[in-house]
């Protein structure tokens, strides 16, 4: 048997909604089908992820550290690549 997947969304929408107490877990486990220390588990993931995104203002985006972190490994190489060419020349 397989383990059931669930995607970010729907983990974070569960989980919110078991933040929110406005409904028993035991609630939440019949409407979604998860068993309720699975939900337990997400909601407290959430509080923990929460922390981060207030941290420093903004959550930090993967996308902008990548782009940041290609450049810079662009720039080494440049710069090696030349720090070579030196060496050679003299």
């Amino acid at each position: 048997m397989q383990r059931k997947r669930y995607d970010p969304e729907f983990k974070a929408r569960v989980a919110f909604e078991a933040l929110k107490g406005e409904e028993t877990l035991s609630a939440l486990s019949s409407k979604y089908g998860i068993h309720p220390n699975q939900i337990t588990k997400w909601k407290k993931q959430l509080k923990s992820g929460m922390k981060e995104i207030f941290k420093n203002g903004q959550p930090k985006s993967d996308e902008k550290n990548e782009e940041l972190e290609n450049k810079l490994y662009e720039e080494i190489g440049r710069l090696k690549f030349e720090l070579d060419w030196l060496k050679k020349k003299l």
